[in-house]
């Protein structure tokens, strides 16, 4: 019956599938406002990752003592001592240990005593070591004993910051006087979550849109307020729970790149010692912990089995040419990447999927979901270093192809890696007359190189885009876009018998169809994003560009101009417009497409590309600069969509889009955050920067400067959320006047932050005025949800008539 709906699905005209949702042509072409995604009908919402770290001594931060307290370390010392192992293996950690000049010890968890939560929080986490949250009768995890540990007679708990911040959360929140607090911040606490290592929160409401407008300043808002209020509970739980008494200081950051130091100590450990020290346990967010917890063992399992096998891809493609390679480790580090996860809905395409009278079904939605992904991919190089970035620094004992290409063999086809593999070594000028060069393995033998012909490696705008695997590349029997439902599932299985994935985990895309029966809502994600600079310049931008694409493929689709057929699904044709997207990632300057491409939406969009010529290295290609494909991809938006960006008021966007475009060094995300990392480095240039400099220089930036400077625009946001609050107040509104006077002893919320903010920048309040700003926070965060819940309570009704 699936096939039989599929076919059937495949076989009607686009614009008559959007005709089910309400969608209207008028004068030849659509009616904008009717559209998916138009003006008011955009909702938002966005997960984020955030690296956490402890400073502190090595005799009181938890990492460096899990480590010395191990089995492992005792077993490598024992073998060491009796000229089993070499004595290295012990040094090497010894080293690791001592030599820590900052005393930042990233992703370690936290030591405290148990009897500093109050008893709401101390309830909190012995409900949350329940084997199954949803079964009050269920015992406790299996591994309960490992947050739990007696110190001087007395429970001490051991725990990861992610899960710190949830129990500062029913700490501070649990102990408030005010009903309303209490019951907003319960439920805030299921926001909190984890990644495979990092914290992860979502967002705490749904972000709706007004008439006139995109989802851009509501998506950047609250996440600043979301970020503010995790730094608030940290800033409680260094404080409250007796850290800072007890030489630990958490601190949570956004920074895209897994830790130096953390590789570091992957190059010196066993995986399972690897996974034991930073796999989160799965503490909250999950009904059954431990089985989510066996899932992030399968995940680092499979992504380092996946990166071992691109060794053997890469000499296949002929990149490696003989048998001096440096092999990956057998435990993959990849997985302590942080990113931001951009989700836009479309409530018109949730009223059709709930309403059986229109038609539209989840047959409907995968077959247009998917060709919007495939469209949307072909503007990804607009966001790449323009709005989000990962600066990193290459030396040239880097440039191994097995270590700098990452996980792109899956992601390209062979013919595009090979290119893009030659234009990045010429980007970083590893020749010597004419001849090129490229590390032998030895480090001391290729430093040697290095200095000799003057070898200093590259800087690249998003590492973290080609050092993750962020997309993988379809199977010619099972594409990943073609429009059927379940083709996600087929090629899991055919990556899995492949070596490259594993058929229980979801499949990894640039833009990820998001399905109403699957998570409640219609609509896309976009797991692109590394670093915004900006909350609301760089992530309000982005919201609003990905919101104006996805609109503009459905426009296309609307008046009969893209099909899929207009983008072929195989494997080729896929990598052919990704590897725009990773060069953009990497700062390569050219690209090289088939002149006689079957992808017809790219053909358009390179009729307006400036500079493009034959390819002389590459018979029957094009040369396209990536600058210019960027242009015309612009003129292609204003000139097609004009009407769109009507609409959505998105005249100034555009033009600050195309300023970025233009003045990259000084406007784009990763001109921004390069410069913030040579501030403090203090050298002219990432280039006149030594590769370890330049990427401990771009940790300690986002730990401080960065972190800092976050924190001072969360903190604008909120001072503007909280003075309507207080006008809100002042017009009649005797609830929130009275929780507002009782918080802050009268004079209003925003008065109130205004007085304590250095203070708080400076993270020297005291733990009760922690709690009164927590607690505006929340009342703010309550506010926000009430009146997003009224404006979609309000779209339902209007569809229903």
């Amino acid at each position: 019956m699936n096939n039989i709906r599929t076919e059937s699905v495949q076989s009607e005209p686009i614009p008559d599938i959007l005709a089910r949702i309400g969608t209207e042509l008028q004068n030849g072409g659509v009616r904008a406002p009717s559209l998916p995604f138009a003006a008011g009908d955009t909702t938002a919402g966005t997960e984020t990752e955030l690296q956490a770290a402890v400073a502190g001594q090595r005799g009181d931060v938890d990492l460096p003592l899990a480590i010395e307290e191990s089995v492992y370390f005792a077993a490598i010392a024992r073998r060491a001592a009796a000229g089993e192992a070499p004595r290295s293996a012990v040094s090497g950690l010894e080293r690791f240990l001592s030599r820590n000049r900052e005393q930042v010890w990233e992703n370690s968890w936290v030591r405290f005593p148990r009897r500093m939560l109050s008893p709401f929080a101390d309830r909190v986490f012995t409900a949350d070591l329940r084997a199954n949250k949803s079964d009050l009768a269920s015992g406790e995890r299996s591994d309960a004993g490992r947050f739990i540990a007696l110190k001087d007679g007395e429970q001490w708990l051991r725990l990861p910051v992610s899960y710190l911040i949830k129990l500062a959360l029913a700490d501070a929140a649990g102990t408030s006087a005010h009903p309303a607090i209490r019951a907003t911040g319960e439920r805030l606490m299921g926001h909190f979550l984890n990644d495979n290592t990092s914290p992860e929160t979502f967002s705490f409401h749904v972000v709706t849109t007004a008439s006139g407008s995109g989802p851009g300043k509501g998506v950047a808002r609250e996440k600043a307020i979301r970020y503010l209020l995790t730094q608030l509970l940290i800033m409680y739980a260094n404080t409250a729970f007796g850290l800072s008494a007890n030489g630990q200081r958490a601190m949570v950051y956004l920074a895209p790149h897994p830790p130096v130091r953390q590789k570091e100590l992957n190059g010196l450990i066993a995986d399972s010692f690897y996974r034991d020290l930073f796999m989160s346990p799965c503490l909250s967010g999950w009904d059954r912990g431990e089985e989510k917890h066996r899932y992030m063992h399968l995940c680092h399992q499979v992504l380092s089995r996946s990166r071992l096998n691109t060794v053997a891809k890469l000499r296949d493609a002929g990149i490696i040419q003989n048998n001096l390679v440096v092999l990956p480790s057998v435990s993959d580090v990849s997985l302590a990447n942080n990113g931001t996860h951009l989700s836009l809905g479309s409530l018109r395409l949730g009223a059709a999927l709930d309403d059986p009278s229109s038609g539209f079904t989840p047959h409907h939605e995968k077959h247009l979901g998917d060709l919007v992904i495939k469209a949307t991919e072909h503007f990804l190089p607009l966001f790449v270093g323009t709005y989000t970035a990962a600066p990193y620094r290459l030396g040239f004992t880097d440039f191994h192809p097995e270590r700098a290409l990452g996980f792109l063999p899956h992601e390209l086809d062979y013919t595009h890696l090979r290119m893009l593999w030659r234009r990045w070594r010429k980007k970083a000028r590893l020749s010597f007359f004419g001849n090129v060069i490229t590390p032998f393995g030895p480090e001391w033998l290729d430093r040697s190189i290095s200095r000799l012909f003057g070898l200093t490696g590259d800087v690249v705008p998003d590492f973290r885009l080609i050092d993750y695997l962020v997309s993988l590349l379809s199977t010619t029997r099972s594409p990943a876009l073609d429009g059927r439902v379940g083709n996600g599932d087929r090629l899991r299985r055919d990556l899995a018998e492949l070596g490259i994935f594993d058929a229980q985990m979801s499949v990894y895309l640039l833009c990820k169809l998001r399905e109403k029966h699957v998570v409640g809502f219609s609509g896309f994600e976009g797991r692109h994003y590394s670093l915004f600079e900006s909350f609301e310049d760089d992530l309000g931008g982005a919201a609003d560009l990905q919101n104006l694409v996805i609109l503009f493929a459905y426009k296309l689709m609307a008046e009969g101009k893209l099909s899929h057929r207009d983008i072929p699904d195989n494997p080729v044709i896929e990598s052919e417009r990704r590897q725009i997207f990773f060069a953009a990632a990497m700062g390569v300057p050219t690209i090289y497409i088939r002149r006689a491409t079957r992808n017809r939406l790219l053909r358009s969009i390179l009729e307006r590309t400036d500079g493009s010529r034959q390819s002389r290295r590459y018979p029957g290609y094009l040369r396209v600069r990536v600058e210019e494909y960027r242009r015309a991809l612009v003129r292609t938006l204003m000139t097609d969509g004009a009407d769109l960006i009507e609409m959505l008021g998105m005249k100034e966007r555009m033009e600050e889009l195309t300023a970025r475009l233009e003045l990259p060094d000084r406007l784009t995300a990763a001109g921004r955050l390069t410069r913030g990392i040579l501030a403090g480095t203090g050298t002219r240039s990432a280039m006149a920067t030594p590769a370890a400099d330049f990427n401990r220089g771009a940790e300690s930036f986002y730990r401080q400067g960065l972190r800092f400077r976050h924190l001072s625009e969360a903190l604008d946001m909120l001072e503007e959320r909280l003075t309507a609050l207080d006008r809100q107040a002042t017009e009649g509104d005797s609830s929130t006047a009275t929780l507002l006077a009782d918080l802050t002893g009268g004079g209003g919320g925003a008065s109130y932050l205004r007085r304590v903010r250095r203070d708080l920048l400076d993270e020297n309040l005291p733990a009760e005025s922690l709690r009164t700003v927590i607690a505006l926070v929340i009342a703010s965060i309550a506010n926000d949800t009430e009146h997003a819940a009224a404006r979609i309570n309000a779209h339902k009704v209007r569809h229903l008539q």
